[in-house]
């Protein structure tokens, strides 16, 4: 079968096409025949080897996708040859960006009618990160005012939405005129462009926006110095979440700036979750059934050939999207 292999650790050029063997499902695992496979930035990481469950070379990357079912292993319930599935790999590999990939079962969840394929495969790590983190951990309910930082990433632009719908007032902030004006497009209440309003002033910005009171939810997608502002943002009692460190930098934080607050930090790394016994099928199942009802839009900008993952990648840290990259990789209707 076809797949995009990592023979040895860096930039895009690293992707190449290779044959490899049919993988075959053992108890408890299907095998899925891949359709469409999302392009993530943790994806970028695990080919530079600065993931920290990247493993070693070589690798097939791709931590979620869509597809059918091709087999069905030994013990497996619920799940029929031929379904219409939606999969995540929590953190195993060999990855989605192949032909055919075993997955366990208990990471595979069957699409409802309504849901195609292609925003499907977009699914599994961003949309679930930003549903655990705004619906799990920060709780946000109606009257919340939720700040949402890079809000037109993946997770930046499903936070948006979730927290809207959860009844919350939404602040996003991007990092330009055009990304700010994306947030709005789905559904925030207002908008910071942090171009416009770098650090303190972003800071001051927010508070502007709540009257000085900050918000109840921060959901910090940035790490680096964007943590400890998100800290000075927050309101007392609030909640800030933290899952990505795309700034690639330490954190300096002062304590005096959340726990005179009695503000709450959580942190949120997906794979980790699930190794610490997260089932995550049934917040897939909601979510897929709430894009299905036309409640949640999925943004797919781009969709390549699994043979122009290089493309992607490169697309991807350049920063250059505006909504999901994926990969096609088999029939996609």
């Amino acid at each position: 079968m076809r797949a995009v292999r990592i023979d040895e650790f860096g930039g895009p050029e690293v992707l190449v096409e290779v044959e490899v063997p049919e993988p075959v499902p053992g108890p408890g695992e299907v095998l899925v025949r891949v359709a469409a496979a999302g392009v993530n930035r943790a994806d970028a990481l695990v080919r530079r080897g600065v993931y920290h469950r990247a493993g070693k070379p070589p690798l097939i990357p791709g931590a979620e996708a869509s597809g059918v079912i091709a087999e069905v292993g030994e013990g497996v319930e619920g799940l029929a040859v031929g379904q219409r599935v939606v999969a995540l790999d929590a953190g195993k590999s060999p990855g989605f960006y192949a032909e055919l990939a075993v997955v366990p079962a208990t990471q595979v969840v069957v699409l409802p009618d309504g849901v195609g394929l292609v925003e499907a495969a977009a699914l599994p790590v961003a949309w679930l990160s930003a549903w655990y983190c705004v619906r799990h951990l920060a709780q946000v309910g109606k009257g919340d005012t939720v700040v949402v930082k890079a809000a037109a990433s993946g997770v930046g632009t499903a936070a948006v939405q979730i927290a809207a719908d959860a009844g919350a007032r939404v602040i996003a902030l991007a990092g330009s005129a055009e990304k700010a004006a994306w947030a709005a497009e789905f559904g925030a209440d207002a908008v910071v462009d942090t171009s416009v309003h770098p650090g303190d002033a972003e800071v001051e910005e927010v508070l502007r926006l709540t009257d000085g009171r900050g918000a109840e939810v921060v959901l910090d997608t940035v790490g680096g110095a964007s943590f400890g502002r998100s800290l000075r943002q927050v309101a007392q009692g609030g909640r800030v979440v933290a899952l990505a460190n795309v700034a690639l930098e330490p954190s300096t934080i002062d304590t005096r700036d959340f726990y005179p607050k009695n503000v709450t930090i959580h942190g949120f790394q997906l794979t980790n979750r699930q190794l610490q016994g997260y089932d995550p099928r049934a917040d897939l199942r909601e979510l897929a059934d709430r894009v299905a009802a036309g409640v949640y839009r999925v943004p797919v900008e781009t969709v390549l050939p699994l043979a122009q993952a290089r493309a992607a990648h490169e697309r991807l840290e350049n920063r250059a999207n505006r909504g999901k990259i994926v990969l096609a990789v088999g029939a996609l209707d």
